[in-house]
């Protein structure tokens, strides 16, 4: 578990600048310049993705059982990961609705995905994992959002034909993850 919690502090405390400590971020981009910042703040979220990752699978070794998921639930979460899926895309595909309305899809597509996944799951490292990313998730989605009425951010209106590609390859990815690579990636096999 340990390794777990320092992958998650790397990974989301690098994801987290933007919402605790912008005016030092601005300033180390300022004094580094952007590539400097931008190849120190990969290398450490990299660190932090790998340490989370192999985190995750030294304590799935280790199984606590927090509480058991009902089944039905277990059933919803590939719903939560399907709306995830095509959540994410939207973050992508220029002109899409999704991002015209919601403005941060990306992150809700993380919120939704984490939500989910706790519904669905029950074990000690799953809820250290899946609850640190909601936490991180819903203050980004707050942070985010209030950067964007200070700043009077405005986001393009989406088209018919965006949003309907965006809704596609959102299914057809998720299709593919959720039938054949998360349980060659993972090991478990959520559909079946």
């Amino acid at each position: 578990m340990p390794v777990l919690i320092l992958g998650l502090v790397l990974f989301l405390g690098a994801h987290s600048l933007r919402i605790f400590a912008d005016g030092w971020r601005k300033r180390q981009i300022a004094r580094l310049g952007e590539k400097q910042w931008k190849g120190l703040y990969s290398l450490v979220a990299i660190i932090g993705f790998v340490l989370t990752c192999w985190g995750f699978a030294l304590a799935r070794h280790h199984a606590v059982l927090l509480y058991v998921p009902l089944p039905w639930l277990v059933r919803l979460n590939a719903l939560f990961t399907l709306v995830a899926f095509v959540l994410l895309v939207a973050a992508r595909v220029p002109r899409n609705g999704i991002k015209a309305r919601l403005h941060h899809p990306q992150v809700l597509a993380v919120k939704t995905w984490a939500f989910g996944h706790l519904l669905a799951t029950g074990m000690l490292h799953d809820v250290v994992l899946f609850g640190a990313f909601l936490l991180w998730a819903v203050l980004l989605f707050a942070a985010s959002r209030r950067r964007d009425r200070r700043e009077g951010t405005v986001y393009p209106p989406g088209t018919p034909k965006d949003t309907i590609i965006t809704v596609v390859i959102g299914v057809v990815a998720w299709a593919v993850f959720a039938f054949w690579l998360h349980a060659l990636l993972i090991g478990v096999k959520p559909v079946m």
